[in-house]
């Protein structure tokens, strides 16, 4: 058995191949969020809105009724924030109700959910606690389940399914103290030794590590004979010889979280343990998140209808000035706000997660954006409750309980919410994973134009490919059903949607030839423009979201429930959603990229360092990035199994 190799040494164009070569290559199936990229406004992708089956829906509300008795009577809020940790009997009694395999299929023990009553479920134990919420999706929508039903095979579903859907708590382990979203320099190997692996690295942030029982690990298996090599996915039982967890890792939110750091020193894996073949690993893992990200939405959404019950309780309660302070305009636009705003998020998740469900349509780029715009608007909505809140939202609710109010935890739903813009794929890996499919079509046609290592030959095929592509597509971003007053008429109902839905047309159009305009200008260097893929993308994000409220205003219309205010919420969020729209198109090319990147030169070049003169800094001694060379543990093991 030779030695694990040490970190790679990684260019940033080999970065990029890596990424490249892990994502999903060919659209086998329509997407509505692709289309819009593309300036083609494809409602009928997505209208009428898909709606479940009637099993489904009474096997999602009959758990739901079992967890929501749960959630109201066994899970102590205050006690897991005070303690930091989930108790004991709380996990336990998760595990009774079936929790652990809401998506597990039943012939393996599971309860068979669907997308949407999974996401719900997720919602509802969020509100009651986000580090339960947490808990049940680490395990679940990235975990052991997930990429088993994808890639597994029927022994592994067998052998470890039954365990996951009951017993055993599971984590998945990709990033490292060193590795975060540049999997290529991933340093966790995976020696072949006859029929095993033997595991050597260390993992950070294993969300559900401390307890967990399984786990999801990425490693790399060095290229040899017999062996084709790469990143690869194994399931690993966390009470293997060599597996040490030295810390348990404490946050400014989610307190009650299970979050470590795992020592893999000579771990032994059998090689049946092994998910998909090697190299895979990353496929696997980008694979799992196109719906694994839905369960983030969901706390998301938990949190927007808690902070719109909160803001509306005490907005009526408190009064300034002779009124209550809900009909100060400065106030009432903060609660217009987070209502419009919550309704918009539930519409994005819940057609997202039906589409999922469906599996009609590729959600690829619908589940990545459900997860950027659910956590960027779901921190600023608990930004706006507390301050609605005033004074009281900076006080936590152990504080203002103890002076006699009511322990409203305004100040804790903000530390929690803020990790989201950061969980599976930050706000700046988001912006440029869904730029990069948002782009796919063009680079299929044009991309050798831009490759400095392709031959003139490929080139000028390239060009010639090109040409018939953008003389069919771009006449067609001219002009379209948006300019038509008539259009969408079915959606004009008291109040009228459908103008909002003609704008979305109009917008598409815009932003496909807005894109088209910069690959022009920019080519090879489009990659580096960070800032304008960013505004794409938010710019796409806003128009799915207008699509998803107005299909679900309709919605609820036709199905006589509160069809009325549905429509009045749409019709708020999509005249919010206009004018952040209209920024962002301003911005596009009226900004400060270049002037930024002027002063960051500056900045990292030393010239402001005397900006920083007159402060003390309270931060302590050591490193920047924790020494993870492989070898033995020096720590004591804090691997806690659930008892």
């Amino acid at each position: 058995m030779s030695a694990p190799p040490s970190k790679p040494t990684v260019s940033e164009r080999e970065a990029r191949q890596v990424a490249e070569a892990a994502r999903e290559q060919d659209w086998r199936k329509p997407s509505f969020a692709k289309e819009l990229f593309l300036g083609r406004f494809r409602l009928d992708l997505i209208h009428p809105h898909p709606l479940p089956p009637d099993e489904d829906v009474q096997r999602g509300e009959e758990f739901l009724a079992k967890l929501r008795v749960f959630c109201e009577t066994e899970i102590d809020a205050a006690l897991i924030e005070r303690e930091a940790r989930i108790p004991d009997e709380v996990i336990n009694g998760l595990k009774e109700l079936g929790a652990l395999g809401m998506k597990i299929d039943t012939k393996y023990g599971g309860l068979g959910l669907t997308q949407v009553y999974y996401n719900k479920a997720l919602a509802l134990a969020g509100s009651a606690c986000p580090a339960v919420g947490v808990l049940l999706s680490a395990h679940q929508s990235i975990g052991v389940p997930q990429p088993l039903k994808l890639f597994g095979t029927d022994e592994q579903k067998a052998e470890f399914l039954p365990r996951c859907a009951r017993t055993d708590i599971s984590a998945f382990l990709l990033t490292e103290p060193d590795v975060g979203s540049d999997p290529a320099r991933l340093a966790t190997s995976a020696v072949p030794d006859g029929d095993s692996y033997v595991l050597d690295g260390v993992k950070l942030w294993t969300t559900n590590g401390v307890i967990a029982d399984l786990l999801v690990v990425m490693a790399r298996v060095p290229k040899s004979e017999g062996h084709k090599g790469g990143i690869t996915a194994f399931v690993v039982e966390t009470d293997s010889p060599g597996i040490t967890v030295e810390n348990r890792n404490a946050f400014m939110g989610l307190r009650g979280i299970e979050n470590g750091v795992t020592r893999f020193h000579q771990v032994r894996v059998p090689a049946a343990h092994r998910i998909g073949p090697e190299g895979a690993g990353l496929k696997i893992a980008l694979t799992t998140l196109n719906t694994g990200r839905l369960s983030l939405p969901a706390s998301c959404v938990a949190a927007g209808k808690w902070c719109l019950k909160i803001a509306r309780e005490w907005s009526a309660a408190r009064e300034q000035w002779g009124r209550p302070i809900a009909e100060h305009e400065a106030v009432g636009a903060k609660i217009s706000f987070i209502a419009a705003t919550t309704f918009a998020l539930e519409a994005v998740l819940d057609l997202s997660s039906q589409m999922a469900d469906e599996d009609r349509n590729d959600i690829r780029i619908e589940g990545a954006l459900a997860k950027l715009f659910s956590s960027e608007m779901g921190w600023l909505m608990a930004d706006e409750l507390v301050q609605i809140r005033g004074g009281r939202g900076f006080e936590t609710a152990a504080s203002l309980a103890a002076r006699g109010e009511k322990a409203v935890p305004a100040e804790q739903v903000l530390r929690d919410l803020r990790i989201n813009r950061i969980f599976e794929g930050s706000t700046e890996i988001m912006h440029l994973l869904i730029a990069r499919e948002a782009v796919d079509a063009h680079l299929k046609v044009a991309g050798d134009l831009i490759d400095p290592d392709k031959s003139l030959q490929d080139k000028a095929k390239a060009g010639a490919n090109a040409g018939v592509f953008y003389a069919k597509w771009l006449p067609k971003l001219v002009a379209g059903n948006g300019q038509l007053p008539g259009t969408y008429g079915e959606f004009r109902q008291g109040i009228d949607l459908s103008k909002h839905l003609r704008y979305v047309e109009r917008s598409a159009r815009k932003l496909a030839r807005s894109t088209f305009y910069a690959m022009s200008r920019w080519q090879g260097r489009m990659e580096t423009k960070q800032g304008f893929l960013g505004r794409i993308v938010d710019i796409g994000a806003e128009l799915f979201a207008m699509s998803a409220v107005c299909v679900r205003a309709e919605l609820l219309r036709t199905q006589g429930d509160h069809g009325r205010e549905a429509y009045q919420l749409a019709d708020a969020f999509c005249a919010q959603s206009r004018i952040r729209v209209e920024e962002l198109f301003g911005r596009l090319w009226t900004n400060t990229d270049d002037l930024d990147r002027k002063v960051v030169k500056g900045v990292m070049g030393g010239a402001y360092t005397w900006l920083e003169e007159g402060i003390v800094d309270p931060s302590g001694e050591g490193p920047w990035i924790a020494d993870a060379s492989p070898g033995p543990s020096k720590l004591e093991n804090v691997h806690r199994p659930v008892n």
